[in-house]
């Protein structure tokens, strides 16, 4: 049996994300979906002395339906204010060193021009550190038909995937029905009840990026994660 999950490409994204990736045996990036402003396509969350702090990649929206394919970065500079901001709040995190030159080549090195391809480096990189196997494509890799139901559906078949994961979002406009009638089973992810791990400042936030999980727990990341 063989269970893919179909999800946008998210920057650094939180720890349910990466279980998400863990818990299916193929994974697509829907980079052919219409990028969404103010959304976690390009930015996430780091945890402060304060509270919390947006980190934000600068793009350009042309079109209403720009697809995320087709979304650039605007100021090639972000890297190393992203860097700098991640140092300022992480550098005394018990395992920050540890991480530090991986993170540190790929947001101050970085030439990628889209989006979706400086998302894929992080999730790559995160993937490495975790010891996540997945196997990843694009949906750009497909031929897609019809609605948005329709869409997910061709990639699982045409991907010879038996299950489909989806988050729990996806239930407002996901047709089950259908999805049983050309033999997908579907399966939602419960992003509830994850442990508390040692965070620098209090009170403790789940919504953060997985950055704070690995500067603060390092090998033992996963074991604050459902999937290991």
């Amino acid at each position: 049996m063989k269970k893919i999950a179909i999800l946008q490409s998210n920057y650094i994204p939180w720890k349910g994300y990466f279980d998400l990736i863990n818990m299916v045996d193929e994974f697509i990036l829907y980079d052919d979906a219409q990028y969404t402003k103010n959304d976690w396509r390009n930015r996430n969350l780091i945890k402060t002395i304060d509270s919390v702090k947006w980190l934000t990649v600068p793009v350009r929206r042309k079109k209403l339906n720009q697809q995320i394919k087709h979304t650039k970065i605007i100021d090639k500079k972000w890297g190393r204010r992203h860097w700098s901001a991640i140092v300022q709040n992480y550098s005394k995190a018990k395992y920050f060193n540890e991480y530090k030159g991986d993170f540190e080549s790929l947001y101050t090195s970085s030439s990628e021009e889209y989006l979706s391809q400086i998302n894929y480096q992080f999730i790559i990189l995160i993937n490495s550190i975790l010891g996540i196997t997945t196997n990843i494509r694009w949906s750009s890799e497909f031929d897609l038909y019809g609605g948005q139901t329709e869409k997910l559906l061709g990639i699982c078949t045409n991907s010879n995937a038996d299950i489909y994961l989806s988050g729990a979002a996806a239930k407002a406009y996901f047709d089950v029905v259908l999805a049983e009638r050309v033999g997908i089973k579907v399966e939602w992810m419960d992003y509830n009840n994850y442990p508390e791990y040692s965070q620098l400042h209090l009170p403790f936030e789940h919504g953060v990026t997985i950055l704070d999980l690995i500067f603060n727990e390092g090998p033992n990341a996963t074991c604050f994660m459902k999937s290991f």
